[in-house]
């Protein structure tokens, strides 16, 4: 063999290598089921600070899993078995004004008021109630499609509720059917534990069960865009601290929006005090 035809021979096997090389390469790519990083998915919550700005009494006696503002009074969901009830309470002396008791046999959980009817969820009952929000009489029952029942808001047209997990659920209040359903995730993944809601200047505001913090989450994507960590607003507002006793101040629960105001109200279950609060709103 020559010393060209040696040098074609060797050029053009190293020529069908790098070929074979780069096609496996391509092929690896499209068969890849590896999705990279986008830089939304690694961006961080921001954190939002907090001021209170007022404080009001609370019934100590109040579980609270619902709370809503509505035309200068304060609409409760209260949960436990054998004293759930859904009540209406004055803001400024924290007096229950009118109650519907609930059966010993359901735990009243996220509430909100849509097209002047309260709809509450149950704990576990997969049942759901309808008040006329005047008179608090009970009109009819609905059911949702999860396991449990958590909190409750509305965006105008649509129930919005969560279960304990990271989902949060935009139902048809009409046809009672799922319309849409987002994934709350930061940056480190899925954000379990999603209790009571709000929806504020269309952001979904939200708790976390056993974590004195409130999370502020995208109604597009699902993403946790900005944290208010609340840790400090026991010793701050007098509230103390978390024993697990059922009769004593539990985790912080209830977030409600007056909107006229713009004033954001927070408390907690069996908490003293219902706290006016500045976020970022």
């Amino acid at each position: 063999m020559t010393l060209l035809r040696k040098y074609s021979t060797l050029l053009l096997a190293a020529t069908l290598t790098i070929t074979a090389c780069k096609d496996e390469a391509v092929k690896e790519k499209e068969t890849s089921t590896e999705t990279p990083a986008s830089e939304s998915d690694l961006q961080v919550a921001a954190a939002i600070s907090f001021n209170i700005v007022n404080q009001y009494p609370h019934d100590t006696h109040a579980f609270t899993e619902g709370l809503e503002y509505k035309d200068g009074i304060l609409y409760e969901s209260v949960g436990q078995y054998g004293q759930s009830d859904i009540r209406k309470t004055e803001l400024a002396t924290g007096k229950v004004l009118q109650s519907t008791k609930m059966d010993n046999r359901y735990f009243g959980e996220g509430m909100t008021i849509l097209n002047d009817k309260i709809y509450q969820l149950t704990y576990r009952e997969g049942k759901g109630f309808v008040y006329d929000a005047a008179s608090l009489k009970q009109l009819s029952t609905f059911s949702f499609p999860t396991q449990e029942g958590w909190g409750m808001t509305n965006n105008g047209s649509q129930l919005i509720f969560s279960d304990g997990s990271n989902k949060i659920y935009f139902m048809d209040p009409a046809s009672g059917q799922i319309v849409k359903q987002l994934s709350v995730t930061d940056e480190h993944g899925p954000v379990f534990r999603i209790n009571e809601l709000e929806l504020i200047n269309g952001f979904i505001y939200a708790n976390q069960w056993q974590a004195d913090v409130i999370l502020k989450i995208d109604t597009t994507t699902g993403r946790l865009v900005a944290r208010a960590n609340m840790m400090t607003i026991r010793q701050q507002g007098g509230i103390p601290p978390s024993t697990g006793d059922e009769s004593a101040p539990e985790t912080m629960n209830g977030i409600a929006y007056d909107q006229k105001g713009n004033r954001i109200f927070v408390t907690g279950k069996n908490w003293p005090k219902i706290f006016e609060v500045k976020l970022d709103n």
